[in-house]
């Protein structure tokens, strides 16, 4: 591996300690007393590391409660918690189980009892309860489309709200009267509350004309069963809900421009909100690059480029990837030849799309080294098959599930 990708390597670590949920929680909790026992519902893939710390601070004050996670993300038992996992990106049975036993946890509540919910990315997948009338084959089947076609989170989020029993705000409606103290590590760019996990405890802001429109928009085959759901209103106001977001991208951005600064590139955010085809993304950074060489523009190398969010991949192949490894991959032929460059892109929570990688890094002979070994980066990104070629390439990153999840990140590295 080049000087140059270790430094990669380093700007990974360092981005994804600093935004690790652990301390951020406990500054939430430190401080707090409880009249009752609480009750403790953790979702997420950074839910097991959320409810670890919130036992370390609350220890024995916490009498019940449940950790629903995504398979692998568990790191052992907890006192006094049930541990769940279950799937993403797409529901499963385990995650109606799970939240049929949230459910049952916090069904005989009062009003002194509080209910601590913490909240991060994925609880949208690994939190479900179908609404009766609606099955778990429904929502997938409706996932996957959306999924298929490149929606955004936002619109993804909006359709299982409108059939589900416990998103858009209808766990909260289930805990009172309790109050609920809602911690949140937001996945979702702008931090929009109702958008992250789908607002499980949170008021909706999404109404059926939206369902409505974003069905039509993506020419959505909806069963007919359905459309009477799809047009019951979610919750618009709640009582006894406190919601703190204690981790978000630009934390992440900020994070690894510290962390390029100590190893002596001029950091460059340029942006949170990235938001549009991975591979466009990676054309974008490697048109960068290429100015830079030419100009010294936007900021003279030794420089790193950085910017945050979360790209899609609008499916054209069956090949194995995710959004980050295809970013790098993309960026490949628009940096060839280029010295002392690098592209990387990475997913916080450790996993890109369906695989074990958390992205990829290219390099400027990345290229070239592909021709050698006969491999075509445009047959990889035409079938959507960024990982096996990544890999042949000992390109991809490789971080193992992380704990947390606040979007991606992808940097350009000039030196």
């Amino acid at each position: 591996m080049s000087s140059i990708a270790h430094d990669a390597q380093k700007i990974v670590q360092d981005s994804i300690a600093a935004v690790l949920p652990d301390a951020a929680v406990r500054r939430a909790l430190e401080g707090h007393t409880f009249a009752r026992g609480v009750t403790l519902v953790a979702i997420g893939k950074a839910a097991w590391r959320m409810a670890k710390a919130a036992c370390d601070v609350l220890g024995d004050q916490i009498a019940r409660g449940i950790v629903i996670t995504k398979y692998g993300h568990s790191e052992g038992s907890l006192p006094a918690l049930e541990i769940m996992e279950a799937g993403h990106p797409v529901p499963d049975e385990n995650g109606i189980a799970a939240a049929h036993r949230a459910l049952d946890l916090v069904s005989a509540l009062g009003a002194e009892d509080t209910v601590i919910f913490l909240v991060s990315g994925g609880g949208s997948a690994l939190f479900e309860l179908p609404l009766p009338g609606a099955t778990l084959e429904d929502i997938a089947y409706l996932t996957r489309q959306l999924l298929a076609c490149g929606a955004d989170i936002t619109e993804i989020n909006a359709l299982r709200k409108h059939l589900s029993a416990v998103k858009g705000g209808r766990f909260a409606q289930a805990c009172a009267p309790a109050s609920v103290l809602s911690i949140i590590l937001s996945d979702v760019l702008g931090d929009p509350l109702d958008a992250i996990a789908s607002g499980p405890a949170v008021p909706d802001t999404t109404t059926c004309e939206d369902v409505a429109r974003i069905a039509a928009k993506y020419a959505l085959d909806v069963p007919e069963h359905l459309r009477p759901l799809l047009e019951r209103e979610t919750p618009k106001t709640l009582r006894g809900v406190t919601t703190l977001v204690t981790g978000n991208v630009t934390a992440l951005c900020d994070a690894a421009a510290k962390s390029a600064q100590a190893l002596g590139y001029t950091p460059l955010v340029l942006t949170t909100t990235l938001a549009c085809e991975a591979r466009e993304a990676g054309a974008m950074l490697s048109a960068i690059a290429r100015e830079i060489r030419r100009s010294g523009q936007p900021v003279a190398a030794p420089c790193a480029i950085i910017a945050g969010g979360e790209t899609v991949v609008h499916l054209r192949g069956k090949g194995k990837g995710g959004r980050n490894q295809e970013l790098a991959l993309a960026a490949a032929p628009g940096i060839a030849g280029l010295a002392e460059t690098c592209v990387f892109s990475l997913g916080s929570d450790g996993t890109d799309g369906p695989t074990d990688a958390a992205g990829g890094v290219v390099t400027g002979e990345f290229a070239d080294a592909c021709r050698t070994k006969g491999l075509s980066i445009d047959a990889a990104l035409a079938d959507n098959d960024a990982y096996p070629l990544l890999g042949a390439m000992d390109a991809l990153l490789m971080t193992g599930p992380t704990g947390t999840n606040v979007n991606d990140v992808s940097i350009l590295l000039c030196r």
